[in-house]
């Protein structure tokens, strides 16, 4: 076990004190702690390859070594800058990566993360990016030592962070960022949702609490529906409801959340330029990544009507009020596609207890049945 406080006591020790990342449940006491303390910069960002980007530019412009922080699920996104750019072979940014250690060995997960999990030190070992794993208060020697390597040798390196590591001797409340509906939740949304739709209607759902709690709807109401749940690859649930849409006649609604919508933006562009009419995103916006600890998204200054018309979605709808949730769906639904529908809902303090989707392979199953 490490106290978060001491993590940060050690950092800044070490003169680390910029951070730039993407939340994750592993880290969130630390990430929690970084966005209060006043002696720490701190950047949340919407996806791992612009956490690094930022970084460079702060070594760039400050000559001191930058924190970025991440779920191992993460790495992928993050693999371009650090290697075509940061790496010793190239600009010898010196940088320090704290990840979170989802799947790591013999500890439980689900699968999504067991399959990162057992490749992650393989990862950074071809990326030649050393590291250390952090598990006690007696490993941030450990730190110290890759710290003053990196700055010395202006190179990459890791810290490893497994599940429950991480404490914290003061806890925060989370903020509940401001929104116009105060009633709507994700479960009230949701059933209301799946009253609207038909049995041939196709689903995908985004990686989190939207999925969980998709599931765990059809399952207390015994309903004959099989989405897709995406319970890994956040970000990318929009284009594979498009690769869908393109090859189906069916009605596919993609079912997303502001972080997830965030991590890979650029996509809406392509979705209104190749998508049909069978197609509908539906973005659940709480302006929070609630699954990881409520840090906010930062998407609170958007204004999603303007973009979804500026990039092509042909309608747009918006709903926060309850009593307008069954007319406004179904309105969403009846028209042609491209079409957005914005939901704005509250963080939900219950959605821990939520069920996990089970036995992946018989979701993919049931969902290819026509």
């Amino acid at each position: 076990m490490i106290f978060v406080e001491n993590l940060l006591k050690e950092l800044k020790k070490n003169k680390i004190d910029y951070f730039s990342g993407v939340p994750d449940s592993v880290l969130k006491n630390f990430t929690n702690h970084l966005e209060k303390n006043k002696k720490f910069k701190n950047l949340t960002l919407t996806n791992e390859g612009s956490a690094v980007a930022a970084g460079i530019g702060y070594y760039l412009a400050t000559q001191k070594v930058p924190g970025v922080y991440m779920q191992n699920s993460g790495l992928g996104n993050s693999i371009n800058p650090l290697i075509s750019i940061a790496h010793n072979k190239v600009y010898q940014i010196p940088m320090l990566l704290i990840i979170g250690w989802r799947g790591a060995p013999n500890l439980k997960d689900e699968p999504q993360h067991l399959a990162k999990g057992k490749i992650t030190k393989q990862i950074l070992k071809l990326c030649g990016i050393k590291f250390c794993i952090l598990n006690s208060k007696n490993d941030l020697l450990k730190l110290k030592k890759l710290v003053n390597y990196s700055r010395k040798n202006k190179r990459i390196v890791a810290c490893l962070i497994k599940n429950n590591i991480l404490q914290t001797i003061k806890k925060f409340k989370k903020i509940e960022p401001k929104l116009r509906n105060k009633d709507i939740t994700r479960a009230f949304f949701i059933e209301n949702f799946l009253k609207c739709i038909n049995e041939k209607t196709k689903i995908i759902s985004s990686t989190g609490y939207l999925s969980r709690e998709l599931y765990s709807k059809i399952r207390k109401l015994k309903l004959k529906i099989s989405p897709f749940y995406m319970v890994g690859g956040m970000g990318h649930t929009s284009i594979v409801s498009l690769g869908y849409a393109l090859e189906s006649k069916k009605q596919i609604v993609c079912l997303d959340g502001d972080g997830s919508f965030l991590m890979h933006m650029g996509s809406a562009v392509s979705i209104a330029k190749y998508s049909r009419k069978n197609f509908k995103y539906i973005l659940l916006n709480n302006k929070s990544h609630e699954s990881v600890g409520g840090q906010s998204t930062n998407i609170d200054k958007m204004k999603l009507k303007l973009f979804a018309e500026s990039v092509g979605y042909k309608k747009y709808f918006y709903l926060y009020e309850k009593n307008k949730s069954l007319k406004t769906i179904k309105a969403f639904l009846k028209c042609d596609g491209p079409s957005f529908l914005e939901v704005n809902i509250k963080m939900n303090k219950s959605e821990n207890e939520l069920p996990r989707p089970k036995d992946l392979l018989k979701v993919k199953k049931n969902f290819l049945k026509k």
